[in-house]
């Protein structure tokens, strides 16, 4: 019996998605200096984040915090300053750029969907910084702290799709808020506030567990930032049983699903009515 055959043109697709990636892992990994400044940058702030949430803990050791050990909240510092470069809630305004200058045009001629474009050098990106500034934070915290370290075998392959998933979520999201540049000239003030909601609702300046039960379910399921973030790093300390986790990474699904789709109709409706301005 013949087996199916590939199409070409899915040969094309994949072939295009790979070397998108490779052109994105190729870029980053020429600003050495600005990787190695990185680095020492997370490591620094896990050294204070660490002390901060081992205090939180330290008045009674054997009760876990929020559902976290000691352990457990030193493995979530580090690892969550490691995560940062590799989602990268901030600094990325490619595409607003473009839209201010005008150079998005070109990207409206090429013939991938801009989305799948941006998507698959942002794989290529993550993949750099998974190398370099993921593994370096948490090596500096396993020679200065006591780390958690996951029992269950599920864990692992586990973290790696929800931080799959959190790089896709995350590069929706930043998509969705540098897409507003086609409809406003200045999205300075957009940005601001994207940083600001990163910065405290996806678990990065604290477990999004430490708020009021009520306000944390409502963040869970009303906004995708802890699908950025948090999600990740529950199941990397293993905060909670395994269905529970499951059901964050199931929810980290529906969000990309979501966030993806807004980002099709966002340039989709940019498209029909572009006004290419300066450039």
């Amino acid at each position: 019996m013949k087996a199916p055959s590939v199409s070409p043109r899915l040969w094309a697709e994949v072939a295009t998605a790979f070397a998108l990636a490779r052109a994105g892992f190729r870029r980053y990994a020429t600003y050495r200096q600005a990787t190695v400044a990185a680095a020492a940058t997370n490591s620094v702030f896990g050294f204070l984040r660490c002390f901060v949430l081992l205090a939180v803990a330290a008045g009674d050791p054997t009760t876990p915090t929020a559902g976290y050990t000691a352990e457990q909240l030193a493995l979530y510092t580090w690892a969550s300053q490691g995560l940062i470069g590799v989602v990268a809630l901030w600094g990325w305004t490619d595409l607003a750029d473009r839209i201010r200058t005008g150079d998005v045009a070109g990207d409206l001629l090429r013939p991938i969907h801009p989305v799948l474009s941006y998507l698959y050098g942002d794989f290529g990106r993550a993949a750099y910084a998974a190398l370099t500034r993921f593994v370096v934070p948490i090596a500096v915290g396993a020679l200065t702290f006591s780390l958690y370290v996951p029992h269950r075998p599920s864990t692992y392959p586990l973290f790696v799709l929800s931080v799959v998933l959190a790089v896709v979520v995350t590069f929706a999201a930043r998509f969705l808020v540098n897409a507003v540049g086609y409809w406003l000239l200045d999205t300075r003030g957009v940005m601001m506030a994207w940083t600001v909601g990163t910065s405290l609702l996806t678990g990065l300046a604290f477990p999004v567990h430490f708020v009021p039960e009520w306000l944390a379910t409502t963040i869970w399921v009303a906004t995708p930032f802890p699908s950025m973030l948090q999600a990740p790093l529950d199941v990397l300390v293993e905060r909670g049983s395994p269905a529970t986790l499951l059901a964050e990474v199931a929810g980290q699904v529906a969000w990309a699903a979501v966030l993806l789709g807004l980002c099709w109709f966002v340039q989709h409706r940019a498209t029909a009515k572009l006004v290419v301005q300066g450039g």
